[in-house]
């Protein structure tokens, strides 16, 4: 239906369906939902929200009981509920989005269950640890689910993990910016992976890639950034994995997989560096406010006009 769609789309931007003919052609295309997929879609929904208020409840349940709960209770109550839901999972004759649920509860309950070791036994472990720890011991269940969003879910709470850890300890000539550097490595290595598997072995998810693409893209462009604002008369990393990036980006989505969005990406950053450009030199050679203001607006127009032009130039060329 996905790509009947695409051809439909092509079709009537090119002029070649007249625009009261539309209507018809997307009954004859048949990409208008059915009956039963408005039902299998209500269904999935009401599951989702089933599961995931199902296991937040248990931790409703215990926050709201606390000085009425003792210990054992509290724990007892998280790992019933904990156990209930990985029995689901594999129970036989559940359906594989009945498992998928299960498995999603089962991994935001093992998240309550630290939390709630943390609470008690006031350990006096860095935040950072109990996310780590979440990610580590969740990752059997996230891979047995094989779910993008879980897997989304897994990798963001990696990285919010990582930027915890550099926010307290920091990495050596990196400490003030290691946390960027440190989501930028994860969802860097995250999306070759993903790539990697959607190629090799069928994996699904080419919308979960661009959300990872998009959490690496963000923190390098943010370091170039940096580095621009800052009037470093040296060279700094970033300096030198940004246009490393660009380039791996430009050949990777351009002739290996050819992915508009992920272009497009790349041009909104260079856009945001050059433009940080541009007012960094209207402000060091001192022009007036209102022509320092223009030549960034004009430079933020040219620049988005010019990338909107070789994206659909782009997307001519890739259409049949």
């Amino acid at each position: 239906m996905t790509t009947n769609r695409r051809e439909l789309v092509s079709l009537v931007e090119r002029g070649m369906i007249a625009p009261e003919q539309v209507p018809q052609a997307v009954a004859v295309a048949g990409v208008s939902p059915s009956p039963r997929a408005w039902a299998v879609l209500l269904d999935r929904l009401l599951l989702w929200l089933g599961g995931l208020a199902l296991a937040l409840s248990v931790l409703f349940f215990v926050a709201y009981h606390w000085s009425a709960l003792g210990n054992w209770l509290r724990f007892g109550l998280v790992q019933v509920a904990l156990l209930g839901a990985v029995g689901v999972a594999i129970w036989r004759p559940a359906t594989m989005w009945v498992s998928r649920v299960a498995l999603t509860a089962a991994f935001t309950l093992l998240g309550v269950l630290l939390a709630l070791v943390g609470q008690v036994y006031q350990t006096g472990a860095d935040p950072w640890q109990l996310f780590f720890a979440w990610a580590v011991l969740g990752l059997p269940w996230v891979w047995a689910a094989r779910f993008s969003v879980l897997w989304l879910v897994w990798i963001g709470i990696l990285n919010l993990a990582l930027w915890l850890y550099a926010s307290v300890w920091g990495w050596g000539v990196l400490a003030g910016e290691s946390g960027l550097w440190g989501m930028w490595a994860v969802n860097l290595a995250a999306q070759a992976v993903w790539e990697w598997g959607a190629q090799r072995r069928g994996w699904p998810g080419r919308w979960a890639i661009r959300v990872v693409a998009l959490g690496g893209g963000v923190p390098i462009t943010l370091l170039m950034m940096s580095w621009v604002a800052g009037f470093a008369g040296y060279m700094t990393p970033s300096a030198v994995l940004f246009p490393v990036w660009l380039a791996m980006l430009y050949a990777v989505y351009r002739y290996w997989r050819f992915d508009l969005f992920m272009l497009a990406g790349g041009c909104v950053s260079v856009i945001a560096v050059l433009t940080l450009c541009m007012a960094r030199w209207v402000m060091w050679e001192g022009q007036g406010e209102a022509v320092g203001l223009l030549l960034v607006a004009v430079t933020v127009f040219a620049l988005g006009a010019a990338a909107v032009a070789w994206l659909a130039r782009l997307h001519r060329e890739a259409t049949p």
